[in-house]
Protein backbone atom coordinates (compact mmCIF):
# COMPACT_ATOMS: atom_id res chain seq x y z
CA UNK A 1 0.00 0.00 0.00
CA UNK A 2 1.31 3.45 -0.79
CA UNK A 3 1.93 5.98 1.96
CA UNK A 4 -0.92 8.14 0.64
CA UNK A 5 -3.37 5.21 0.77
CA UNK A 6 -2.26 4.34 4.29
CA UNK A 7 -2.58 7.95 5.41
CA UNK A 8 -6.16 7.91 4.12
CA UNK A 9 -6.88 4.96 6.44
CA UNK A 10 -5.44 6.95 9.35
CA UNK A 11 -7.46 10.02 8.37
CA UNK A 12 -10.64 7.97 8.13
CA UNK A 13 -10.01 6.51 11.59
CA UNK A 14 -9.56 10.01 13.03
CA UNK A 15 -12.75 11.27 11.36
CA UNK A 16 -14.71 8.35 12.84
CA UNK A 17 -13.80 9.33 16.40
CA UNK A 18 -16.87 10.63 18.25
CA UNK A 19 -17.26 14.38 17.80
CA UNK A 20 -16.82 15.23 21.51
CA UNK A 21 -13.37 13.62 21.41
CA UNK A 22 -12.35 15.20 18.09
CA UNK A 23 -13.38 18.62 19.36
CA UNK A 24 -11.23 18.29 22.48
CA UNK A 25 -8.09 17.32 20.56
CA UNK A 26 -5.72 20.27 20.18
CA UNK A 27 -2.00 20.78 19.67
CA UNK A 28 -1.48 17.21 18.46
CA UNK A 29 0.05 15.92 15.24
CA UNK A 30 -0.60 12.48 13.80
CA UNK A 31 2.30 11.20 11.72
CA UNK A 32 2.76 8.03 9.73
CA UNK A 33 6.18 6.42 9.72
CA UNK A 34 7.51 3.20 8.23
CA UNK A 35 8.69 1.50 11.45
CA UNK A 36 9.63 2.53 14.97
CA UNK A 37 13.39 3.04 15.12
CA UNK A 38 15.65 0.98 17.37
CA UNK A 39 15.98 3.79 19.90
CA UNK A 40 12.20 4.07 20.27
CA UNK A 41 11.78 0.30 20.61
CA UNK A 42 14.49 0.21 23.26
CA UNK A 43 12.97 3.18 25.11
CA UNK A 44 9.58 1.46 25.14
CA UNK A 45 11.06 -1.88 26.22
CA UNK A 46 10.01 -3.65 23.03
CA UNK A 47 12.25 -6.47 21.88
CA UNK A 48 12.08 -8.32 18.56
CA UNK A 49 10.09 -10.04 17.31
CA UNK A 50 7.62 -7.62 18.94
CA UNK A 51 7.20 -4.14 17.53
CA UNK A 52 4.97 -1.10 17.82
CA UNK A 53 1.92 -0.25 15.74
CA UNK A 54 1.63 3.20 17.26
CA UNK A 55 2.98 5.50 19.94
CA UNK A 56 1.74 8.62 21.73
CA UNK A 57 4.35 11.14 22.83
CA UNK A 58 3.38 14.18 24.83
CA UNK A 59 1.70 15.48 27.95
CA UNK A 60 -1.72 13.89 28.24
CA UNK A 61 -4.71 16.04 29.13
CA UNK A 62 -4.82 14.82 32.73
CA UNK A 63 -1.33 16.19 33.38
CA UNK A 64 -1.82 19.65 31.89
CA UNK A 65 -2.39 22.62 34.12
CA UNK A 66 -2.59 26.38 33.70
CA UNK A 67 1.15 26.58 33.02
CA UNK A 68 0.83 24.31 29.97
CA UNK A 69 1.36 26.33 26.81
CA UNK A 70 3.86 27.40 24.19
CA UNK A 71 4.87 23.81 23.57
CA UNK A 72 5.40 21.77 20.47
CA UNK A 73 2.47 19.55 19.52
CA UNK A 74 2.09 16.14 21.09
CA UNK A 75 2.46 13.40 18.49
CA UNK A 76 0.76 10.17 17.64
CA UNK A 77 3.01 7.98 15.51
CA UNK A 78 1.36 5.29 13.40
CA UNK A 79 3.79 2.71 12.03
CA UNK A 80 2.79 1.48 8.58
CA UNK A 81 5.31 -1.36 8.22
CA UNK A 82 4.23 -3.60 11.10
CA UNK A 83 0.55 -2.97 10.42
CA UNK A 84 0.93 -3.98 6.78
CA UNK A 85 3.04 -6.96 7.74
CA UNK A 86 0.47 -8.30 10.20
CA UNK A 87 -2.66 -7.79 8.09
CA UNK A 88 -3.94 -10.05 5.32
CA UNK A 89 -5.90 -7.43 3.38
CA UNK A 90 -7.00 -3.80 3.23
CA UNK A 91 -10.09 -4.40 5.40
CA UNK A 92 -8.06 -5.97 8.18
CA UNK A 93 -5.54 -3.14 7.87
CA UNK A 94 -8.29 -0.51 8.17
CA UNK A 95 -9.61 -2.25 11.31
CA UNK A 96 -6.16 -2.40 12.90
CA UNK A 97 -5.40 1.23 12.00
CA UNK A 98 -8.70 2.24 13.62
CA UNK A 99 -7.84 0.29 16.78
CA UNK A 100 -4.33 1.77 16.95
CA UNK A 101 -5.59 5.32 16.41
CA UNK A 102 -8.23 4.88 19.13
CA UNK A 103 -5.62 3.42 21.49
CA UNK A 104 -3.15 6.27 20.99
CA UNK A 105 -5.87 8.92 21.24
CA UNK A 106 -6.82 7.24 24.52
CA UNK A 107 -3.30 7.96 25.78
CA UNK A 108 -3.74 11.61 24.75
CA UNK A 109 -6.81 11.70 27.01
CA UNK A 110 -4.82 10.19 29.87
CA UNK A 111 -5.92 6.57 29.74
CA UNK A 112 -3.30 3.94 30.50
CA UNK A 113 -3.01 0.57 28.75
CA UNK A 114 -4.71 -1.31 31.59
CA UNK A 115 -7.71 1.00 31.59
CA UNK A 116 -8.04 0.76 27.81
CA UNK A 117 -7.82 -3.04 27.99
CA UNK A 118 -10.62 -3.04 30.58
CA UNK A 119 -12.76 -0.80 28.37
CA UNK A 120 -12.15 -2.99 25.31
CA UNK A 121 -13.22 -6.08 27.25
CA UNK A 122 -16.57 -4.48 28.07
CA UNK A 123 -17.32 -3.49 24.47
Amino acid sequence: MTRAEFEKLVGAALRKLPRPFREKMANIAVVVEDWADEETLEEMGVEPPDTLYGLYRGVDLTHRDTSYGNVLPDTIHIYQGPIEEDCADREEMADLVRDVVIHEVGHYFGLDDETMDDIEETL
